[in-house]
């Protein structure tokens, strides 16, 4: 039975294109949400304007049509939703929650752990930073894949930047706000924002809003060791091997396509993950080396 009631989402940042780790990413998130009936939503965490590539948005969802994705709704951006962001942080400095902080790069060089100068300082909006108090308490969830993840806020991350000195919103900040904003009640994504999880956990209960099911899908290794992603280049996907590539992100995930699928589009390609599609199945290792999916 359809459960009409699953939201999930892709949420690309536009620093540059899609390339095969966001491509497994992307097709974990649309056979789970197509799989059981669900929505599958497409957001662009534009949060960024000095990192965006000219044309990367644009890029990005003409390769998820290329490649036989169809999402519901309309595409928002986070660049659209400054207001909400800043209504939200303006609520927290009123309750002393949020406050300003003017330590520099420099002077927290090295420090893994911000240990919290500024705290009580009451120090002015303006050039400044503004963190969110955490509490000495440890939180937990329970990935579909990862298992159990515990983090203690106050000993393994400390107060974070909600916005940034130069007026940009943080990404932890709006992410939170804008999956409860539109209804994501399964969050797919990759094992690289697992670390990220306690700390929206934590803002989802200052908003008082419903936690959503996590699902860490390992990440891509390339064989010089980096994770595949924007910041080494990785080669973005070509337009016309969207069904070879749709299929070896099956393989990735642990789904075992048929020979037959080889010759099939794209559209074909994901309804057969739709109809097989087993979350059981995805690897819990946090990476596959690239060349292991050959």
């Amino acid at each position: 039975m359809a459960e009409s009631h699953y939201v999930g989402r892709f949420a690309p940042t536009p620093s540059g294109y899609l390339h095969f780790g966001s491509l497994v990413a992307a097709v974990a998130s649309y056979l789970d949400a197509r799989a059981v009936g669900g929505r599958w939503l497409v957001r662009m965490e534009d949060l960024d304007p000095p990192r965006e590539v000219p044309g990367a948005q644009a890029a990005i969802l003409d390769t998820l049509e290329r490649y036989g994705f169809e999402w519901d709704g309309p595409v928002e951006r986070q660049s659209e939703r400054s207001e909400a962001y800043m209504a939200v942080i303006e609520q927290w400095l009123r309750s002393g929650l949020a406050y300003a902080c003017t330590c520099s790069r420099k002077q927290l060089d090295g420090l893994h752990i911000y240990p919290g100068t500024c705290r009580n300082a009451v120090h002015p909006l303006e050039d400044a930073a503004l963190r969110i108090r955490v509490p000495e308490l440890e939180y937990a969830f329970i990935d579909r894949v990862q298992g159990e993840f515990r983090q203690h806020l106050g000993r393994e991350v400390g107060d974070f930047i909600i916005r940034r000195r130069d007026g940009l919103y943080a990404y932890q900040l709006a992410v939170v706000i804008d999956d409860a904003w539109q209804g994501v009640t399964d969050i797919v994504r990759g094992a690289d924002l697992l670390d990220s999880t306690p700390r929206q956990l934590y803002l989802q209960e200052l908003l008082g809003v419903t936690q959503p099911r996590y699902l860490h899908v390992p990440l891509i290794i390339q064989p010089d060791g980096h994770k595949l992603g924007k910041s080494y280049r990785s080669p973005p996907l070509p337009p016309d091997h969207a069904a070879p590539l749709l299929i070896r992100a099956l393989h990735a995930l642990g789904q075992q396509p048929p020979g037959e699928l080889a010759g099939a589009m794209p559209r074909e390609v994901l309804a057969w993950g739709i109809g097989s599609w087993d979350a059981t199945r995805i690897p819990r290792v946090h990476s596959i080396p690239e060349a292991q999916l050959e």
